[in-house]
């Protein structure tokens, strides 16, 4: 038998997919061949001394040595390892490994600039990672918030307004009844608003887009002016008590990961707690089942007898109370204060940290810590007066957020009805 050639429009999209491929995986070359520039020209040859990283503080009951690397050498080894990666994307093309050797090669270069950073100094690595875990926990919660209302097909860009409102929650009835009563609070708020986000975009059928945003300006209004007209004249009550850090005997006296994992306050925990909750409710229960269908394919989940409405009502609410937790840690779990506008754009971050993510609470968690990786890298290195100015070093958290949203790292899938009102015949 002779098999006949495919073609036709089905042809003409597998060529046209793996043009695409080709495109990408050179693109990536580029970037790496650049990066490996940058490392040898700026990293490598502007590097001298050596790089000291302490691993461990000085009551740390297990101490390990201070991890000390030759900064030029390291910073030479980076760039030609950056250049063999970049080549292999033009000689064999890459197709299947390119976003494994960008996120390698993204990684590489980070080193590179850290050690730069740090040659001929000093650097508490293990006050970094901490850092970083504590920062991750607003955007992880925002992320877990869009993961929740966008698998039954709700866009939620009303997570910013959320955790501001939680935020401002949390400080006025924890400074009233004190820091539990502050959190329950900020919780019951965030679940409110994201009962009114459910309503007007389920019910009314109102743009999800527009819906969300006008509760962010709400939020953002309302907040400023408490803030600046009675909390000027009434300091106590903006004075809310902060989570002392829970300390995990055993676990916490283990080096570098006791710090960063095991002496934190009850919001990092709650993170990781709710983000394995989410995991198993989507993707190993009956109700999550019936949640992801909803917001992949409605009419056939309603034909089932799943009711629609109902699920993305639950969710959006949910959502809105996991916004309002993380919200609550900007006051409790931080400064104890309310300031306006201090989420500064996180919930948006959180937003990209779910794309990033693929829709998944795991991969929510993993991006989010990414960005905070990248924000507490500019805290860190105004401390070592780099020659970069502060401006810059501010822009870190931001620019990982355009670099890893752009597409550059391969595209996401959405749930198919994500955005998409839903009418019951």
């Amino acid at each position: 038998m002779t098999s006949t050639p495919i073609s036709g429009p089905v042809a003409q999209k597998g060529k046209k997919l793996d043009t695409t491929k080709v495109r990408q995986a050179h693109v990536t070359g580029w970037i790496l061949l650049g990066l490996a520039v940058l490392a040898a020209v700026v990293f490598g040859a502007g590097s001298e001394g050596t790089a000291t990283f302490r691993l461990s503080r000085p009551n740390d009951p297990w101490a390990l040595p201070d991890l000390l690397i030759p900064a030029a050498a390291f910073n030479y080894l980076v760039a030609a390892v950056l250049a063999f990666l970049g080549v292999r994307q033009f000689l064999r093309g890459g197709l299947r490994w390119t976003s494994l050797s960008l996120g390698l090669g993204m990684a590489l270069a980070v080193a590179a600039f850290l050690v730069w950073a740090t040659a001929g100094k000093g650097f508490s690595l293990t006050g970094m990672l901490q850092a970083t875990v504590v920062a991750a926990v607003p955007i992880t919660l925002g992320g877990l918030a869009g993961v929740l209302s966008e698998r039954v097909g709700v866009v939620n860009i009303a997570i910013e307004g959320m955790l501001l409102a939680g935020a401002f929650t949390g400080a006025l009835l924890g400074s009233l009844v004190g820091g539990i009563g502050g959190l329950v609070a900020a919780v019951v708020i965030g679940g409110m608003f994201g009962f009114i986000l459910a309503a007007l975009v389920v019910t009314y059928r109102v743009d999800q887009i527009i819906a969300g945003v006008v509760i962010n300006l709400f939020v953002l209004g309302v907040t400023s002016y408490v803030s600046s007209q009675v909390y000027s004249e009434h300091r106590f009550l903006n004075n809310a008590p902060i989570f002392s850090p829970i300390r995990i005997p055993v676990l916490a006296d283990l080096p570098v990961l006791g710090p960063m994992l095991f002496q934190q306050n009850l919001f990092v925990y709650g993170a990781i707690v709710m983000v394995a909750v989410a995991t198993y409710y989507l993707f190993h229960t009956r109700m999550g089942l019936r949640a992801r269908s909803v917001g992949e394919h409605p009419r056939a989940a309603d034909t089932l007898g799943i009711n629609v409405y109902r699920t993305r009502y639950i969710n959006v609410t949910v959502a809105g109370m996991v916004a309002g937790f993380g919200g609550a840690w900007f006051t409790l779990g931080s400064v104890g204060r309310f300031d306006e506008n201090m989420t500064n754009g996180l919930g948006y971050i959180g937003l990209a940290a779910m794309i990033f993510g693929r829709w998944h609470p795991v991969g929510a968690l993993m991006a989010a810590l990414i960005f905070g990786f990248a924000n507490s890298l500019q805290q860190k290195l105004a401390l070592l007066n780099t020659p970069i100015p502060s401006e810059f070093l501010a822009m870190a958290p931001y620019i990982a957020t355009i670099v890893l949203v752009a597409g550059v790292v391969g595209r996401a899938r959405a749930p198919a009805a994500d955005g998409e009102a839903y009418v019951k015949e």
